[in-house]
């Protein structure tokens, strides 16, 4: 008998092999099983096959190569396999990667474009209504067909500086959101804003009031709670004045509220990354966070004005008079900005850093 010296190994490939082959037969003839009474077991059948198969050497051979092959092939991926599923993560995360990037890169063109657009209402606002916005005073506020302004400062007293209707510059109350009352009833911006007044406050806001901060200032197109609100005055002094530089300004932060009780405050926190501060700053002035038209300071919730942003609760580094600062500031995942601890070097937006954490905001002077 040939099949019986066969090898262990090729008996049982010859045997698999006669199985499927009596499996095609069986599907395909039917009536063949029948007639050979094989329809009800195929064993004497098979036995005949692989006696018939086993006369032929180069055969058996043929089969168990087969076999080995096909074993082969369940047994896991081949390097070229594992190369080419691992090429296609590849492309898949660099996708998302790329379609990240293209996301967070159409947030900085818009907010910058936001920003011009606002720096273009001002100056077609004053150009015709010889003022700007919020601080334009009586008689011809009303004459305009503007919200009455009140006879104290910070009401629409004309002096060309945008500043709360109390004490202090910084406070969100008075011409600060008339500013954006007076551009929404000139028809110059995109959006209503119609509560402010110049001559009130609307009580503390927060985000759960109703109005909340959507009716008193515009969201900045990079989302993130962002919302761009002006003020005067330049960075705070001390912990409890304001600035006195007398220049107005847009800001870009994540407020937190408006109105605050003590004086009327304006509370926000840092709501860009470093990065994306870098790119506006950089595509609109000097790439650089305390100098030139553009700077990283905003109306902050660590103390009651305008200071230089940093994020954990931090404020950022600034001289003993809150101006511009070289002395030695460490990068960290808190910084908006920083020197990389070297004294007496200009300081950097902390993009050596690469966090995304929100450690920056930006404010833009009126042009």
């Amino acid at each position: 008998m040939h099949f019986e010296k066969l090898s262990t190994e090729e008996q049982a490939a010859v045997k698999e092999y006669a199985w499927l082959r009596w499996k095609e037969i069986a599907a395909v003839s039917p009536d063949f099983c029948v007639s050979t009474g094989q329809d009800s077991d195929s064993e004497p059948w098979e036995e005949r096959l692989c006696e018939l198969i086993a006369g032929d050497p180069k055969r058996v051979q043929a089969i168990v190569e087969a076999a080995g092959s096909k074993a082969n092939l369940s047994s896991g991926f081949t390097l070229i396999e594992l190369s080419i599923v691992l090429v296609i993560i590849g492309l898949i995360v660099g996708g998302v990667l790329v379609g990240q990037n293209l996301i967070a890169a159409a947030g900085v063109r818009a907010t910058i474009a936001q920003i011009e657009k606002y720096q273009t209402a001002v100056n077609t606002f004053r150009g015709k209504y010889n003022a700007l916005p919020g601080d334009i005073a009586d008689p011809g506020a009303s004459q305009f067909g503007f919200a009455a302004r009140g006879s104290s400062w910070g009401q629409g007293d004309g002096d060309g500086i945008i500043t709360g209707n109390a004490a202090d510059w910084c406070e969100s109350g008075g011409e600060t959101t008339a500013f954006w009352v007076d551009l929404s009833t000139a028809h110059l911006i995109d959006g209503s804003f119609i509560i402010g007044t110049p001559t009130s406050n609307s009580g503390l806001i927060t985000p759960s009031s109703s109005p909340n901060f959507d009716a008193y200032f515009p969201q900045a197109k990079l989302g993130k709670g962002n919302y761009i609100y002006v003020w005067s005055g330049g960075p705070a002094t001390t912990w409890n004045d304001s600035g006195n530089d007398s220049t107005n300004y847009f800001s870009i932060s994540a407020i937190t509220s408006i109105n605050g009780p003590s004086r009327g405050e304006t509370y926000s926190n840092p709501g860009l990354t470093a990065n994306e501060a870098y790119s506006i700053d950089k595509k609109i002035d000097d790439g650089l966070p305390q100098s030139g038209n553009v700077t990283a300071i905003h109306l902050s919730a660590v103390w009651w004005y305008a200071n230089w942003a940093a994020g954990g609760g931090n404020l950022g580094a600034s001289a003993g008079s809150n101006g511009p600062t070289t002395v030695a500031t460490p990068g960290s995942v808190t910084t908006c900005y920083d020197n990389g601890g070297v004294g007496g070097t200009t300081q950097q937006y902390s993009l050596a850093q690469k966090t995304n954490n929100l450690n920056c905001a930006l404010s833009f002077q009126f042009q």
